[in-house]
């Protein structure tokens, strides 16, 4: 019995380990110059907006969605922050006031493609948030694209372990059907 117990949970271990390792070796990275018809940006992190102005420069995409914009924040404040491109503000980006975490970024972000009839998006968030965030979208978007786009950051061991299992958690949720 106790020797059972034991296998089991050596067994967990590795498992989680090699879950582990496939998440780091998994971050999300640059995707570089390639079309989708919409960029999505969860705000949370340097350089998200950023990246995603650099996507409609390019024209890689038609139209942004910035979701997670606080409630407070106007599209004319926000768009102060990024002089250069006023232009792209006024034609292409819409703010998203509704969503306050992952899960509420993907039903809002749904809520955008699904009005705007979009088949593929660019999802651009931090490289280490990725893989819970596709996660999330391709619950709520089934049957569109979703190419990620990561941003580079530096977390610390904490944060990619507190992320690994928040990824874990959900992923187990939604196998279980608890949406």
């Amino acid at each position: 019995m106790i020797r059972r117990l034991f296998l089991l949970l050596l067994l967990l271990a590795t498992a989680w380990a090699v879950g582990f390792a496939l998440f780091l070796f998994n971050l999300g990275k640059p995707l570089g110059a390639r079309p989708t018809d919409a960029v999505v940006v969860l705000t949370g992190g340097p350089g998200r907006i950023q990246r995603g102005l650099e996507v409609l420069r390019r024209e890689d995409a038609q139209r942004m969605l910035v979701s997670g914009v606080n409630p407070d924040v106007r599209p004319r404040e926000l768009a102060a922050q990024f002089p250069a491109d006023r232009a792209l503000f006024r034609c292409c980006v819409d703010l998203g006031h509704e969503a306050v975490d992952t899960r509420s970024n993907a039903d809002e972000t749904g809520r955008w493609v699904r009005e705007h009839g979009y088949r593929s998006i660019r999802l651009v968030t931090s490289d280490w948030h990725m893989a819970r965030a596709k996660l999330e979208l391709r619950h709520v978007l089934r049957g569109v694209t979703i190419l990620g786009d990561g941003v580079q950051s530096h977390p610390g061991r904490r944060m990619l372990l507190r992320e690994y299992h928040k990824y874990l958690v959900r992923r187990g949720a939604l196998l279980l059907g608890v949406d």
